[in-house]
């Protein structure tokens, strides 16, 4: 392997710091990207037997915001209930959102890393095909070419093009793959919000509309004799 290194020359070194970085962060995801860390597929039921009756303590609303993502997105619903009574389905609606968001926003961390990796390690190893062009191109002279320089400008052209197919391939696929389970852990919390948005309602105190008084009733003139 070292001896392969040391014939593609030096631009295989970004494209080895490249792969690290890529292998590292396809580990990442998949420790991090996993349903009982997303989305657990029984805590919707639970959370809606626990809250059947009344509001949780502030304790469990605390541990469910530490079991997942999507625990913290109910969590956060539950405490907005908690400390509005009278807050509106609206604006209900709008605490989950901005919590959707961030939720989002967390799973999908060193994604853009890693697609960036994808998209960055062809060129790279089409950076490499030149140096070995401009390396077989130098060895030639007007009384003959250095086979020497040659085979290695060649080795340089090849191994870097190999390298970067290598490194890219994989980190695409895998950047797709995150891309699937993101999309699917969202619209799985999309649809767990809305059943849980009519479930909270129900301890939400509706303040009664206004009621418009009455016209008081005219007084007759009063009549001269």
């Amino acid at each position: 392997m070292f001896s392969i290194i040391q014939a593609a020359g030096w631009p295989i070194w970004p494209l080895l710091l490249c792969s690290v970085v890529a292998l590292t962060l396809i580990i990442e995801r998949f420790s991090s990207l996993r349903t009982v860390r997303i989305a657990p597929v029984t805590l919707l039921d639970e959370v809606m037997s626990v809250t059947r009756a009344n509001l949780p303590a502030a304790d469990v609303v605390n541990k469910l915001a530490q079991n997942s993502v999507l625990g913290l997105l109910m969590a956060t619903g539950l405490r907005a209930v908690i400390a509005d009574a009278r807050i509106s389905e609206d604006g209900l609606r709008q605490v989950f959102e901005s919590a959707g968001r961030a939720a989002v926003h967390q799973m999908e961390r060193y994604l853009n890393a890693l697609g960036t990796i994808a998209s960055a390690a062809p060129l790279l190893g089409l950076l490499g095909t030149v140096v070995g062009m401009i390396e077989i191109f130098g060895s030639q002279s007007p009384t003959g070419g250095n086979p020497a320089l040659l085979a290695h400008g060649i080795s340089i052209a090849l191994y870097n093009t190999a390298f970067g197919l290598i490194i890219a391939i994989p980190s695409l696929m895998f950047y797709r793959y995150f891309r699937g389970l993101v999309d699917g852990f969202t619209l799985d919390m999309e649809q767990a919000t809305e059943r849980l948005v009519p479930h909270l309602m129900r301890f939400s105190v509706r303040t009664p509309p206004a009621v418009a008084a009455a016209p008081l009733p005219a007084v007759p003139a009063a009549t001269t004799a």
